[in-house]
């Protein structure tokens, strides 16, 4: 098996495609991660200090479970772009690349004579992808941009949250995933025009507070022709009901969807109301929504007398939406989960087996594949520049020994180092 096969001996759907992943913490690296994931030869370029990802959040024996995750698949080298000889390697490495990922604030890849012009003299058939917070250009584009700023500017936090309660961010990287899969799709779209139309690659510029925005729905159509503004509703929706979370009579927690008239019907019969589908007001998701008090007590209260087992047995002989209230841990023990193969076992050089998501999505013919979790900083730096630029080791040392593609810190144990 070569390492452009799967497991399986099936070729990747990325094979052949290089990547350089310049950019640092998660949307762009994560979407450099995806096209890891489909087989893409994808370098980590890392500073000497390396990304900050690798010390941020839970860690153990020194590795960076978050980082362990978004460079995963990836071959890793140290460079200092702001030294003369890191420029000109990166320029090099772009000449014998297809896609470049960066997210410095505007201006920054310029100073370093690294920017779209240079980089496109070098290769015209290159793809440059540039993520920031708030694009290339505009009144804000100097500022620091960084995910909560989107969740923030986007209206994504005035819309989440109950009614009484503050506009509320997401626990987690939640625009800064949805500009990482922009990102993998954006890259995508280039590759395909370049190679099947004229053979140039383009620049990519992506705003974070825009992918996200994306993903709100019709909310501006619906200010510009109805003047209406969405507001916080907690976990109901206008356009039907019932929709919420209930709890079980053990404490655990349930969701129930009625997006479709025949499911809201099923569940008022369910729980002991089919009266209540006669009404007029019931057969119109809108109007089912504001009659969401009474629906909610009507669901709630039937579901507050039954344990989780029988709710979701009940449910399911009816035909109607319902799904429990997972953490992380019931996840891993779901088996649904557990059949579509989400969780997968990926080895580390230091924690061996570490259990992480699995694949985005299943392809038939050309199946991606999770190969290993993020290299050690710079482990690869040698075994990369030699192999595509054919540096010698003397020139190597030179490099080692002037910092240029010398970590500040140490690797990782059980790295390859150099």
């Amino acid at each position: 098996m070569t390492d452009k096969q799967t497991a399986a001996g099936r070729p990747r759907p990325l094979e052949g495609v290089r990547v350089l992943d310049c950019s640092t913490i998660i949307a762009a690296p994560f979407g450099a991660m995806l096209l890891a994931d489909y087989g893409a030869e994808v370098i980590k370029v890392e500073h000497p200090r390396g990304d900050g990802l690798r010390l941020s959040g839970p860690q153990k024996n020194g590795v960076g479970l978050n980082y362990a995750f978004y460079g995963r698949n990836k071959r890793n080298i140290v460079l200092d772009l702001s030294s003369a000889d890191g420029q000109q390697i990166l320029r090099d490495l772009a000449a014998k690349s297809d896609v470049l990922l960066e997210n410095f604030r505007p201006g920054v890849m310029e100073k370093w004579h690294l920017g779209w012009e240079q980089l496109h003299e070098v290769n015209r058939r290159l793809v440059m992808l540039r993520m920031t917070g708030f694009g290339q250009s505009g009144p804000y584009s100097a500022r620091p941009g960084f995910g909560t700023l989107a969740e923030s500017m986007s209206g994504f936090a005035h819309i989440n949250g109950h009614p009484d309660g503050p506009p509320t961010l997401p626990p987690f990287g939640l625009a800064d995933g949805i500009a990482g899969l922009s990102a993998a799709y954006a890259v995508m779209l280039a590759l395909y025009h370049r190679d099947l139309h004229d053979g140039e690659g383009q620049m990519i510029d992506i705003a974070i507070i825009e992918p996200i925005l994306h993903l709100m729905g019709a909310q501006a159509s619906v200010f510009d022709q109805l003047g209406q503004i969405q507001q916080r509703t907690g976990n109901r929706t206008h356009n039907n009901a019932p929709r919420n979370t209930y709890k079980t009579k053990e404490g655990r927690w349930v969701a129930i969807s009625t997006s479709s008239q025949a499911i809201a019907e099923r569940v008022l019969r369910l729980t002991g109301r089919p009266d209540l589908v006669d009404e007029p007001w019931f057969a119109s998701g809108g109007e089912r929504a504001q009659h969401a008090d009474l629906l909610d007590a009507v669901v709630g209260g039937w579901i507050g007398e039954r344990g989780i087992d029988e709710v979701m047995r009940a449910f399911a002989e009816a035909g109607a939406a319902v799904a429990p209230v997972y953490d992380i841990s019931q996840v891993m023990e779901d088996p649904q989960y557990r059949s579509l193969g989400t969780i997968t076992d990926v080895p580390d050089a230091v924690l061996g087996p570490v259990k992480m998501q699995n694949l985005l999505f299943r392809m038939s013919g050309t199946p991606g594949e999770v190969r290993h979790t993020a290299p050690a900083l710079g482990q690869d730096t040698d075994e990369v520049l030699g192999e595509i630029l054919g540096l010698t080791p003397a020139r190597l040392r030179e490099l080692h020994e002037a910092g240029v593609i010398e970590p500040m810190v140490a690797k990782r144990p059980g790295g390859t180092g150099r």
